[in-house]
């Protein structure tokens, strides 16, 4: 995809120009400064973690935890080894910003992840990458090994006592692995399934010693605060809501692609950034933040500004910034059953509430979507959806649960309709 908007992830990057990943073209706009000033200032780890609670950054992956707590969490005085992970997994359909990253400006993460793991005295990092993106890790690797033959990464960084490992890690393209707990049980090489928490991974995490884990966008975020300051970068967007936020926009507009923007733009601006509705049609509803948010019909969606505080507030999620846009033909109907058909394909299987539940889900709503469903669909659906929410290891069974409850709660009548004239009423628009 391409980059239609350049805040702090790709600042200053020429896609006009072939190498503009490579190292050479990183440090020429900056790159390995942040790294530099740390080492050379002897700027202490209390004060990193400072820098990094002060610009308000908060979780890129999806949850939207603030970056600079949970790097607080880290015990500093742990004996044994500890680990830094990061999650390139990647996996929630609508999301595609992270491969950007690693593809066009690899350099910042791995900046970032070095100064992750010098602020939570972590020596060895990994960085799990979505097994269906190959020439990406391929890619990846590359940047490691600049990054290791320049002196940045490795042993006696930059002729300091600061050693810090990185390695990359190949995922095998399951959604699954997307979630913390089993991206580590993957990393171990066993079966990737969430585990039980607490303990949680800052105290129990990979091989069973306390570990991080943040998203690629987290930790590219990282050295622009760190060069420019925390101050400057929650400016950029907005109270609790700092920097700036890559949105990954696919449906019916006219130019899909990667948009960085300050955290507060409104959504009606994004929308006209992307080129506006495609073939000129109207705006019918919005998934705001990857698959797993609920739907948010247009004119909810048009008041809203992108940024964790408001899409809540609207009754979504930001989630990971993966905007999806449906026009006017779209049947919701239809729409629900491929999510819901996804969510059953992707459980795995190890809480009964999510693998009986997710398919017990995708299959009435396909029933309904084949002109076979029943009045008694809508609540048989609500309520197998509050047997599911809360009551799993991991949050994919809430994830398989919000679009039904988004779609249920806005769009109704198309579900009623379509269980009364068993067709849609969209068919011949679409």
């Amino acid at each position: 995809m391409t980059v239609y908007a350049k805040g702090v992830v790709f600042e200053g990057v020429d896609f006009d120009n072939p190498n503009h990943w490579r190292l050479e073209e990183y440090v020429k706009r900056g790159g390995y400064a942040a790294l530099k000033k740390i080492l050379n200032e002897k700027i202490t780890q209390d004060e990193v973690i400072a820098e990094m609670k002060t610009s308000s950054l908060r979780g890129r992956g999806g949850a939207g935890f603030p970056t600079g707590l949970k790097w607080s969490f880290m015990p500093r005085n742990f004996p044994g080894q500890k680990y830094l992970v990061c999650n390139t997994d990647e996996g929630e359909p609508g999301t595609f910003k992270d491969l950007d990253i690693i593809v066009s400006n690899p350099h910042a993460l791995i900046e970032g992840m070095i100064i992750g793991g010098y602020a939570m005295g972590i020596t060895v990092g990994y960085n799990y990458i979505h097994g269906e993106v190959f020439e990406a890790y391929q890619r990846f690797e590359e940047a490691l090994e600049e990054a290791r033959a320049a002196g940045f990464l490795g042993d006696n960084i930059l002729g300091t006592d600061f050693c810090f490992q990185l390695h990359a890690h190949h995922g095998y393209g399951a959604y699954i692995c997307g979630e913390e707990t089993a991206l580590l049980e993957s990393l171990e090489g066993k079966k990737g399934q969430p585990r039980f928490k607490p303990p949680f991974p800052a105290s129990y995490g990979l091989y069973g010693k306390p570990t991080t884990i943040n998203n690629t966008e987290t930790f590219a975020s990282v050295p622009y605060i760190i060069r420019e300051g925390g101050q400057k970068f929650l400016e950029l967007g907005k109270p609790n809501n700092g920097g700036t936020k890559l949105f990954s926009v696919s449906g019916h507009v006219n130019r899909p692609g990667n948009y960085e923007i300050p955290l507060g733009t409104p959504f009606a601006d994004l929308l006209e950034m992307c080129g506006g509705m495609r073939g000129g049609k109207k705006l019918k509803a919005v998934i705001p933040g990857g698959s797993s948010a609920p739907v948010l019909p247009a004119d909810i969606m048009m008041q809203c500004t992108m940024d964790y505080d408001s899409i809540a507030k609207a009754g979504s999620m930001l989630g990971s910034g993966a905007v999806i846009v449906m026009d006017e033909t779209v049947c919701m109907v239809s729409a629900l059953e491929r999510l819901s058909y996804f969510y059953h394909e992707e459980s795995c299987g190890q809480c009964t509430p999510c693998r009986e539940g997710t398919g017990w889900l995708y299959r009435i709503v396909h029933r309904i979507a084949h002109g076979e469903g029943r009045p008694e669909d809508l609540d048989l659906l609500a309520s197998i959806g509050d047997n599911i929410a809360g009551r799993t290891i991991c949050a994919l069974g809430d994830a398989a649960v919000f679009p039904v409850r988004g779609m249920l709660k806005h769009f109704r009548s198309e579900f009623e309709y379509m269980i009364e004239h068993g067709q849609s009423q969209f068919a011949a628009l679409s």
